[in-house]
């Protein structure tokens, strides 16, 4: 297995592993969790830059901003459905960026693609609808919040995939909680719940386990072609099944998981079409 490969690996685990702490800590508003994260993480962003001596502000700023403000929205809306509905279901929606990502790509740079793959976007959309459909706990609400996530991470893998050549894995990562730590440190001001000193500890380990897994998945699409590497991500929703239904008891019905495997398939099938370069207009 090449090492793009593992540092992908390594992202799902520890992704997953913060996750379920932010799933743990439900009772918390939104914003605070983000900020909370997004605080521990920038403090470590901030010490390895410093010790490594490379420039906090980056080099490539433009797509620097565009990574970290979108990346702060889609994290925002990711946390805010991870509470309220199953945490499988919050994953494979979110699943749907890579979708978007290409679909981004079409319209913007007018780049095409094999006529199949649309068939494999139409199957995903259509397993989230039976993911929806088949499941009363994810409303009309979560489900655009969700889609509303992967919107979001569609544009910051872009951007990142545009910033390799010039910055850091740490840099690119640094730059998201830059942006989220003052706005949604300001947000959360307003909405501040009291916190116990496992609560701090749990908020501790979901900014330092996001931080390793940001950096991995940075690492990943540095050294290896997305096409190639996405697919472990999607290993993701398995894990966040399982764990899930082990800790907080969250089972999920015959025909939302037939919903959840038919997406996993087909974002899937699309990452490996999607090795074959696009085609120029």
């Amino acid at each position: 297995m090449s090492r793009g490969l593992v540092f992908m690996l390594q992202s799902v685990v520890l992704y997953t592993s913060a996750n379920l702490l932010v799933k743990a800590l439900a009772i918390l508003p939104t914003p605070q969790l983000v900020f909370l994260r997004s605080a521990v993480s920038l403090f470590f962003c901030v010490l390895w830059l410093w010790r490594k001596g490379d420039p906090l502000l980056g080099h490539n700023r433009k797509w620097l901003v565009v990574r970290g403000a979108t990346g702060m929205v889609a994290l925002t809306l990711f946390f805010h459905t991870i509470r309220h509905i199953p945490l499988a279901s919050a994953t494979v929606i979110q699943y749907l960026s890579p979708i978007f990502t290409v679909l981004l790509a079409i319209l913007f740079d007018g780049q095409r693609i094999r006529p199949h793959r649309w068939l494999y976007f139409a199957a995903a959309f259509g397993g989230i609808l039976m993911v929806k459909g088949f499941d009363p706990r994810v409303s009309w609400l979560y489900l655009l919040m969700g889609m509303g996530s992967a919107l979001g991470a569609g544009v910051a893998y872009l951007a990142t995939i545009k910033c390799r050549d010039t910055d850091s894995p740490v840099g690119i990562v640094a730059y998201f909680h830059m942006i989220a730590t003052p706005v949604m440190g300001s947000w959360s001001a307003a909405v501040w719940h009291p916190m116990t000193p496992s609560q701090w500890a749990m908020a501790a380990g979901i900014g330092v386990l996001s931080l390793l897994a940001q950096v991995a998945m940075t690492k990943a699409l540095h050294l290896e072609d997305a096409a190639r590497v996405m697919p472990i991500k999607y290993l993701g929703a398995i894990l966040a099944l399982g764990a899930a239904w082990v800790l907080f008891d969250e089972y999920i019905t015959g025909w939302a998981l037939a919903g959840i495997g038919i997406v996993l398939a087909a974002v899937t099938a699309n990452a490996v079409a999607g090795r074959r370069k696009l085609s120029a207009p």
